[in-house]
């Protein structure tokens, strides 16, 4: 049974309530946020926007903050790119973001490092809410509407323009309003263990590792299967890589996904074969027609040994599950039998099957169970995974039942 709340009517969130504060972008100005912010009391609602297909990396463009007594800042961390000194203001109080995990490394880079967080997307998944995007639960919650159009827009320009500051500052307006109905509703649901554990990973993931052959995951690469063209695509990637790292633009911007693939195969042996393919023949490629080229004649020049695998590089994870039946048919059926938990689980206690267990550990668990399997052993799995006490509680015992029964069936 869900835990949403039905709201008949949505009211427009049109202004702040304090209206709109100006960009604290001096070490002056930040001085006396920090000290309106080290007064304030209670939760701090934090948000960060991105330049997201528009800049390199992701990294914040603006931080803004709201706290009772303190009022809403707008930070500009291009101006400040250290803002540490708001820790000690915040010492010990619980920081409210929405989507957690896509802000906290962006806010880390600019040295902000919560205590303790509340993720209003996470409560809102963990309560069986269909749409978890901000507005959306703003308005299921607290029948407000919240504007988002301009969440895609490049927020590195200067100066920011006041649509985009009055939304920025809307986005941390009712952030501490919507934690305290969550978290009430999460206390009814007897989910609030569950979500303290879930905020308290988020917050304490380590970063991730670099990928191994990132160039892999260009879009539309699983029609390349010849090793020579991978060559030409892993070239292409990395230096467009480069050279967006350098011009501070998005790779996609540079280069789209779709002429690294057509390049890959069509083989172009010169700057002017090169442009007469349909995704190189815009001025922007046809300038950079030689960089391309290059990349391509490299790639063209490598001997075998320097020839990238089909199949990629070698990992610890399972195989693909459509390849089980046949690899390893009892893994399959492990597989089955432990989505048929997690299935009746997830429609018991009203929560996304991606939320009670990670999809990679459970494909582990099945491919690789531990011996013997027990309640014990296959909790011991879970928790070496990553996987939170809750979740063990709910899954080792109806996990083990099941990979039992499998076993005993086989």
């Amino acid at each position: 049974m869900t835990s949403e709340v039905v709201v008949p009517e949505v009211v427009p969130l049109a202004e702040p309530a304090d209206g709109v504060p100006p960009v604290t972008d001096t070490p002056g100005a930040l001085a006396e946020v920090v000290a309106r912010f080290a007064a304030g009391s209670g939760p701090v609602a934090v948000d960060a926007e991105r330049a997201s297909g528009y800049r390199y990396g992701q990294r914040a463009y603006l931080v803004q903050l709201r706290r009772e007594g303190a009022g809403t800042a707008l930070i500009d961390p291009a101006a400040l790119p250290d803002l540490s000194s708001l820790n000690e203001a915040l010492a010990g109080s619980e920081w409210v973001l929405h989507a957690a995990s896509q802000d906290l490394p962006c806010l880390a880079e600019v040295g902000l490092h919560p205590a303790r967080v509340f993720d209003t997307e996470l409560g809102a998944r963990l309560l069986g809410y269909e749409r978890v995007g901000l507005a959306a639960v703003v308005a299921q919650v607290l029948g407000l509407g919240l504007a988002k159009e301009h969440s895609a827009v490049d927020w590195s320009t200067r100066p920011l323009p006041m649509d985009w500051l009055r939304y920025a500052a809307l986005d941390v307006e009712v952030l501490v309003e919507l934690r305290d109905r969550l978290a009430d509703q999460l206390t009814l649901a007897g989910k609030a263990v569950w979500a303290a554990q879930e905020f308290d990973a988020e917050r304490t993931a380590p970063p991730r590792p670099a990928r191994v052959d990132p160039w892999r995951r260009v879009s539309g690469l699983h029609t390349v299967r010849d090793r020579r063209r991978l060559a030409v695509a892993r070239e292409l990637w990395e230096t467009r890589e480069l050279n967006a790292q350098q011009r501070d633009i998005s790779p996609g911007r540079v280069l789209p996904d779709r002429a690294i693939v057509a390049a890959a195969v069509a083989l172009p042996r010169t700057a002017a074969q090169l442009v007469a393919l349909p995704e190189f023949s815009g001025k922007g490629q046809s300038r950079r027609a030689p960089l391309w080229q290059a990349a391509i004649d490299r790639a063209l020049a490598l001997p075998e040994t320097g020839l990238p695998t089909i199949r990629g590089p070698h990992t610890d994870a399972p195989p693909p599950p459509r390849t089980w039946s046949e690899r390893d048919p009892a893994a399959a059926d492990r597989l089955l039998a432990l989505r048929t938990v997690v299935t009746e689980l997830c429609e018991q206690w009203t929560v996304p099957a991606e939320n009670l267990l990670q999809p990679d550990l459970l494909r582990r668990l099945c491919w690789s169970p531990p011996s013997p399997v027990d309640a014990g052993s296959v909790a011991g799995f879970l928790l070496a995974g990553g996987a939170r006490p809750w979740q063990v509680e709910l899954l080792a015992d109806a996990f083990a039942q099941a990979l039992s029964g499998v076993a005993a069936s086989g």
